[in-house]
């Protein structure tokens, strides 16, 4: 699950070793009795860093294999930020062009989003039109293996890197599915993801369908397109947004997605440490759709920018929503260049919807809750934000605005009063 802020001038991993260092070589030298001593906190940091180095220099000396001081830095460097959250990775070579690429959204493989977790990996949803699709991967798919090697022994990254190769080559997964016993193999053709940021098409007369399949550098321009191209048929009259198993993508992308359908206001705002990292993203004035009602379509794969979009157009009374809670990924990922070939891709901010609501390991909540067929016969759910280990956890935030509840023994009528309510809100009463 994805929501990148692209952020050049991050520190070069020799400058960071330089710092590591300095600050032991400091911690060494001879101490004027007359320099206080350093805070309790700093004195727990520069042993930790002593303890570091000598580890470093026991495993070379005396480890049964030699490793290289290279691979034992990019190693440590590799685990320190493993353990900060799901979402936070240190990317060399392939990983980091796999990144790079999946951005633009033009690459070779087989078309899935995937998660790591606990060492395994496991799929967040297959990409409409590519070959992950058509085979029928699903989410909460765990990847056993690829072309036969365990992705538990050849480690994630390398798997990872396996799904990807020249076009036209044949690759087989071991799949294991839900609470399924048995694994099973599914051989898919690696073909050209050109992934189509935007789908769209006419349902009736006046009724437009939009898709937004991944947040993208461009989708915000291909979304303005779409609309441009379907009010040249007519008049729009109503406007379905689907965002179902959209894992995200840059941030910026979901901002200017959620400004097409608004004509003004708060569309996100960030919050975190680091410089740069507080923000607030407005809306510019034009709705480009003309004020038309909207439905947004989620479901749990709905994740991090594509949560921004609905939690937005819902706040601001804007769309109703339908479907199932949202994953609730609600942290920013800045990617941080240490080089050419490694990058840092760590959680600098956690976001709020306008109504100050924070999603994190919650969710979106729709206004009317819905169900596909195949989920209703499987009743399986598919893996959230709160379910993965090492999640940042959620924060008191701000409830959504919300019609007041009706119950009722008779459910007919309590569908009535909701869908009277959901028109209330798409009038913008």
């Amino acid at each position: 699950m994805l929501m990148i802020r692209l952020r050049p001038g991050a520190p070069t991993l020799a400058g960071l070793l330089l710092v590591l260092s300095s600050l032991v070589q400091a911690d060494a030298a001879p101490v004027p009795d007359a320099q206080p001593e350093p805070p309790v906190e700093g004195r727990y940091a520069i042993e930790s860093l002593r303890v570091f180095v000598e580890t470093l220099d026991r495993i070379r000396s005396h480890y049964v294999e030699a490793r290289d001081d290279e691979t034992l830095l990019e190693d440590a460097i590799e685990g320190m930020v493993q353990r900060l959250d799901p979402h936070s990775s240190y990317l060399t070579g392939d990983a980091y062009a796999a990144l790079q690429e999946a951005t633009e959204g033009v690459f070779g493989g087989i078309g899935v989003e995937i998660l790591e977790e606990e060492g395994r990996l496991k799929v967040v949803a297959p990409i409409d039109g590519t070959p992950a699709a058509r085979a029928g991967l699903r989410p909460g798919d765990w990847i056993e293996a690829v072309d036969g090697e365990s992705t538990a022994v050849v480690g994630t990254e390398a798997a990872l890197a396996q799904l990807r190769g020249a076009i036209g080559d044949p690759v087989t997964l071991t799949l294991r599915r839900g609470g399924e016993e048995a694994a099973f193999d599914v051989t898919l053709t690696r073909a050209l993801i050109d992934i189509p940021s935007v789908n769209h098409r006419w349902l009736v007369p006046g009724l437009a369908y939009l898709r937004v399949v991944q947040f993208q550098t461009h989708t915000g321009e291909d979304l303005r397109g779409a609309l441009a191209t379907l009010r040249e048929g007519g008049p729009l009259t109503g406007v379905v947004l689907d965002l179902r198993n959209n894992p995200g993508g840059v941030l910026q992308s979901g901002v200017a997605v959620a400004d097409a359908f608004l004509d003004g206001g708060l569309i996100v705002e960030t919050r975190g440490r680091g410089a740069g990292a507080d923000e607030r993203y407005e809306a510019q004035a034009g709705d480009l759709t003309g004020g038309a009602p909207v439905v947004v379509l989620i479901n749990e794969g709905t994740a991090s920018a594509s949560e921004i979009v609905a939690g937005a157009l819902q706040d601001h009374g804007r769309a109703l929503v339908l479907g199932q809670r949202s994953f609730g990924k609600g942290s920013v990922q800045t990617l941080m260049p240490l080089s050419e070939s490694r990058a840092l891709k760590i959680t600098t901010a956690r976001y709020y919807t306008p109504s100050g609501r924070s999603i994190q390991a919650q969710g979106i909540v729709p206004d009317l809750a819905g169900q596909t067929m195949r989920a209703m016969a499987e009743g399986e759910r598919a893996p959230r934000e709160a379910d993965l280990p090492g999640h940042l956890e959620a924060v008191e935030s701000r409830e959504a605005p919300r019609f007041p509840p009706f119950q009722d023994e008779d459910s007919l009528l309590v569908e009535a009063v909701r869908l009277l309510q959901a028109h209330q809100r798409l009038r913008g009463a």
